[in-house]
């Protein structure tokens, strides 16, 4: 089976001693996403949160942007190259996986919008309803309890772009275009040890009012790794046509 050749954007390097030391960086949780699978990638991380964008679109098959405590709405050392090298992929048809901060700055960068959330963060299992579906969605599920940790939300969609999927607390919760680019404003790669810990390393700036709510959702059975599949078939049907 050819390997697809993935480049992991990565937009955040958490230096924490709770939750940076403790757990690998998010572009190896993508990669232990991935890895459960019977499909084969080889990965290329480029550090963008450092500033390293790819150089040429040719260098992988497909790219994925990783999610990050860093807000979208400013203005960081990455940002412009990050933003242009989205619109390389939609020009080129580049397959092209946004997750929570990748979703929102694909938003950005093909002429959608981007707000904070009105009365904080959103933060626990939520679940995102598809009304839309694509062939790489497979197999069928028509919501999809997943990880969520974001104050920023897209609150309207790029030109050409289709929603596919929103949640209670997220009108946008996932979108495509075409057959290039999909995104989810979720966390598919988090477990649920890891969402404890960085949970528990944050809330003392959540609203307390809104603390036992978020720790009974972490509760309920959670499917990222039926996201994990979805991503799988969406990079390898497109870059079997590149």
């Amino acid at each position: 089976m050819k390997r697809i050749k993935l480049g992991i954007l990565q937009t955040n390097h958490d230096k924490s001693t709770e939750v940076g030391d403790a757990f690998p960086d998010d572009a190896h949780r993508f990669r232990d996403l991935f890895d459960q699978q019977d499909q084969r990638f080889q990965y290329r991380v480029y550090m963008t949160i450092g500033g390293e964008v790819p150089a040429s679109l040719d260098e992988q098959d497909a790219f994925l942007i990783t999610g990050s405590p860093l807000s979208v709405l400013d203005h960081h050392i990455f940002t412009d190259d990050l933003l242009a090298f989205i619109r390389r992929c939609d020009a080129a048809k580049k397959p092209l996986l946004g997750a929570c901060f990748g979703h929102q700055a694909i938003a950005v960068a093909l002429g959608g919008k981007v707000k904070k959330i009105c009365g904080g963060y959103n933060v626990g299992i939520e679940e995102t309803r598809f009304a839309v579906r694509r062939p790489w969605m497979c197999p069928q599920h028509d919501r999809l309890p997943m990880y969520v940790f974001h104050e920023d939300q897209v609150t309207q969609l790029p030109p050409g772009c289709d929603l596919l999927g929103s949640s209670d607390k997220c009108q946008i919760a996932s979108f495509a275009k075409g057959d290039h680019i999909f995104t989810t404003q979720a966390h598919p790669e988090f477990s649920d040890r890891f969402m404890r810990c960085v949970l528990k390393f944050t809330q003392p700036h959540l609203p307390p009012e809104n603390l036992s709510g978020i720790w009974d959702s972490l509760e309920q059975e959670q499917l990222g790794q039926v996201f994990g599949v979805w991503a799988a078939n969406f990079f390898k049907g497109d870059a079997s046509n590149a």
